[in-house]
């Protein structure tokens, strides 16, 4: 799944792009670079993506970094969880290329 967001995100022009195992992988990763926007699956090893946002956000140096979760959690519950912590906008898998664009475009845009 990550190989194909990641070929999604060149097609449409995105070429800055950096990849982390889990959430406690991209915390670490964010501690020596800067980013503008972090896509997260919520089912991770060692830690998850509502795990990762949380933190994320739980560092005002991240409060207003963009935030999509992917993930295969599709019951509203969830999602309102995932809102809960943070993410900006949610996606469930399966979703195409055009979804995935559609979607950080639109988070781009509440900005």
């Amino acid at each position: 799944m990550r190989r194909i967001i990641i070929n999604t995100l060149k097609r449409a022009g995105f070429n800055d792009i950096a990849e982390a195992t889990d959430g406690k992988d991209a915390l670490a990763k964010m501690q020596v670079e800067e980013f503008n926007f972090v896509i997260t699956d919520w089912n991770m090893p060692e830690m998850d993506g509502l795990t990762f946002v949380t933190n994320l956000r739980s560092n005002k140096e991240y409060e207003s970094l963009p935030v999509l979760m992917v993930t295969t959690r599709s019951v509203k519950d969830d999602i309102v969880e995932a809102m809960k912590a943070g993410v900006n906008s949610y996606i469930v898998k399966p979703f195409t290329p055009e979804t995935l664009k559609e979607k950080i475009m639109q988070v781009l845009e509440a900005k």
